[in-house]
């Protein structure tokens, strides 16, 4: 009986520690996140226009947003457009740096440290740092295009082509998932291509029938992050253009911020980032549900 009481009182006194360093966790998570959370769910079934108090309308904002709002439509469109181009080239050039990196070279070290810096560098000294490289008069895009006898175009200024150069400049950053690819690369067995080159496969045979499926679940990985990260986009496009002209860059969160801190609208801006919540859990569901068709884990293989 004394020894029971013992490990009972252990495992209280193991409790309460567990909750006294929990604390400041649990506490952050209820006040900034949970909070939040739920307060913008009951805002966004309201009419709440600074600095009226909020009255309760149902699901008027949504309705509205489908039928009545074609600015919101537009802002989806550029936000699916946009992930649609970025996605897949991020993917795919992130992918081929960490392989030829992956090779013996000279200066090896030296090439990763070189493609992976500007991952690190902050969207906004991003945004920055590009749109003088774009400005149509003093810009270097535009005096290279110059030299070789192209007139360049108002990048960031003209509606034609303001969302390309922002995809452009998106790309910069993709040394993040090229270091990702090349941690899986550097985990493959060198035994496994040995045995492949005796058996006479070629480099591109070896690439599609050993290097693609055991880096399959790292695809996986930064294909998902790619999406979660392409419907918060908002830094880098608010430095670079405000979501103009002509609304041509406005993607969904520029559209969404504008709504809650320049037209004040707090109610319909909160059921626009429920919408948004709501696409980013069904996107990412989907890509989690065609995962089993196409990623391989070696683990599941050998059980």
């Amino acid at each position: 009986m004394k020894s029971s009481a013992m490990k009972t009182h252990s495992s209280r006194t193991d409790t309460w520690w567990a909750l006294f360093f929990l604390g400041p966790w649990l506490v952050g998570f209820l006040v900034f996140t949970l909070g939040p959370m739920v307060a913008s769910l009951w805002f966004s079934v309201t009419r709440y226009t600074l600095p009226a108090a909020p009255v309760f309308v149902g699901f008027d904002n949504y309705v509205k947003l489908f039928i009545a709002d074609p600015r919101f439509l537009s802002s989806l469109g550029v936000t699916f457009l946009y992930a649609a181009v970025t996605v897949p080239a991020a993917l795919i050039l992130g992918f081929a740096l960490a392989y030829f990196l992956n090779l013996k070279i000279p200066l090896a070290r030296f090439w990763r440290t070189l493609y992976y810096m500007p991952a690190v560098v902050t969207p906004v000294i991003t945004g920055t740092l590009f749109v003088g490289l774009f400005d149509p008069r003093h810009g270097l895009v535009n005096y290279l295009l110059a030299q070789a006898g192209v007139m360049g175009p108002d990048w960031l200024l003209d509606p034609r082509y303001a969302m390309y150069a922002v995809m452009l400049i998106s790309l910069w950053g993709v040394g993040g998932g090229m270091i990702i690819y090349l941690a899986g690369l550097q985990s493959i067995s060198t035994e496994l291509y040995e045995a492949a080159e005796l058996d006479g496969a070629s480099r591109a045979h070896r690439l599609w029938t050993i290097t693609l499926p055991l880096m399959s679940s790292i695809i996986f990985y930064n294909l998902v992050v790619g999406i979660i990260g392409t419907f918060q986009l908002f830094t880098q496009v608010w430095v670079l253009t405000k979501g103009g002209p002509d609304n041509s860059t406005e993607v969904f969160n520029i559209y969404l911020y504008k709504t809650a801190f320049e037209y004040q609208n707090m109610g319909y801006a909160s059921a626009q980032a429920w919408v948004l919540f709501l696409l980013i859990l069904g996107l990412t569901a989907l890509i989690f549900k065609s995962s089993s068709s196409w990623v391989y884990y070696e683990n599941e293989v050998k059980g």
